[in-house]
């Protein structure tokens, strides 16, 4: 399966992942819209994360043996059987953030809108996640390993 990869020595912790993801995930998919309009209710994703000199995006790992998958309690967290990525149905999530509370990578959090878990879908119907197309400095890397 692939996943997105950060490579730290080239972020320059512009945000730009963040900002494309957002407006990716938004109603309108246009920015002025997503960040004046839809900011209670669009969340981005991924977020970088900065440490002194050194930043990196963080967003789902999409683990093989996700324990947000078997801590989640109504079944909302789940694989996709086509691309194998982690998707949270935000119908069937209460809320009750068991998911947040295993995930190793710190990738799941809050929705802003309403009381589910958000994360990283992999921009589901794209060949290719958004934060990865438009990092200027390739960064990111949407690959197997």
């Amino acid at each position: 399966m692939k996943r997105i990869f950060a490579r730290e020595e080239y972020c320059l912790g512009c945000r730009l992942c963040e900002i494309h993801c957002l407006v990716k995930h938004s109603k309108s998919k246009r920015i002025i819209k997503a960040f004046r309009r839809e900011q209670d209710t669009a969340a981005p994703a991924c977020r970088v994360e900065e440490s002194g000199r050194v930043s990196f995006a963080l967003q789902c790992r999409h683990c093989e043996d996700a324990r947000c998958i078997e801590a989640c309690i109504t079944g909302a967290m789940h694989r996709d059987p086509t691309t194998g990525a982690v998707i949270c149905d935000t119908e069937r999530c209460v809320g009750c953030w068991s998911c947040i509370m295993v995930c190793p990578a710190g990738a799941v959090e809050r929705g802003r809108s309403r009381q589910v878990a958000s994360k990283c879908d992999l921009c589901m119907g794209e060949d290719t996640p958004v934060c990865v197309m438009h990092c200027p400095n390739e960064a990111l890397v949407y690959e197997e390993r």
